[in-house]
């Protein structure tokens, strides 16, 4: 099996999550005995949540990069950033080390489109819903997306920031993310993008209004195919 690194941290919360998900994957594939040959670098979140200007982006592009160039030098044969909204500097860390980052849009993305899904909603944080880093990769596959309801954008950027990030999970919560999918249902979504690994923790993946996809799961599968010499 290839060594795959991971960037965690971000939070600590979805970093516990690629774990589980990607050892469980591994026993699955490989027998109940064997686990991911995995290294991770856990960052301090603390001064790279809600980032907004360039400066601030320019920063996390350096601990980012210099996480990746460490995880390099110590054996990963591919790298995983281990966060939806931090794929904004995925080409500047890609561009720093010899080895590839596995993109968590593009996998979400090939499998959407393997499904045949052509209208979906996107919901996570407030820059990869509005933003176009993370949207563009699932347009790249002909897959139309809903436009951004500035009232579910703040919604979410609350329930995620100030709640699930602190490992919250409220009933309120659970309530607000239900409406927000039955919008979507009624708004044409032929499926949900989970956007953020955290929101898994108010959201019934398996059994909803809506198909959904969530990303860490999808993201954690991609590694394992790269894992046991399949991706």
């Amino acid at each position: 099996m290839r060594k795959i690194g991971l960037i965690g941290g971000m939070s600590w919360l979805s970093t516990r999550t690629y774990y589980e998900h990607i050892n469980k994957l591994v026993q699955a594939r490989a027998g109940q005995r064997h686990s991911a040959p995995m290294l991770i670098e856990s960052l301090d979140f603390e001064g790279m949540a809600r980032l907004s200007g360039s400066d601030e982006w320019a920063h996390a592009a350096e601990v980012l990069s210099a996480s990746a160039q460490r995880l390099e030098a110590a054996g990963a044969t591919a790298l995983l950033i281990g966060a939806n909204s931090m794929h904004k500097v995925y080409d500047q860390v890609a561009a720093r080390v010899g080895v590839p980052i596995i993109h968590i849009a593009e996998c979400v993305a090939a499998r959407m489109a393997a499904d045949g899904v052509k209208k979906a909603a996107l919901i996570g944080t407030r820059n990869v819903m509005t933003e176009s880093f993370y949207r563009q990769k699932l347009i790249a596959r002909d897959i139309e997306l809903l436009p951004p309801e500035m009232q579910f954008v703040d919604t979410l950027d609350r329930i995620i920031y100030d709640e699930l990030l602190l490992g919250k999970a409220t009933r309120q919560s659970e309530r607000e993310l239900k409406t927000i999918l039955t919008n979507l249902d009624q708004d044409g979504a032929e499926a949900v993008v989970l956007g953020c690994t955290e929101l898994e923790m108010v959201v019934d993946v398996d059994a909803n209004v809506l198909p959904v996809y969530d990303c860490t799961r999808i993201h954690a599968e991609a590694a394992v195919d790269w894992i046991m010499g399949e991706g």
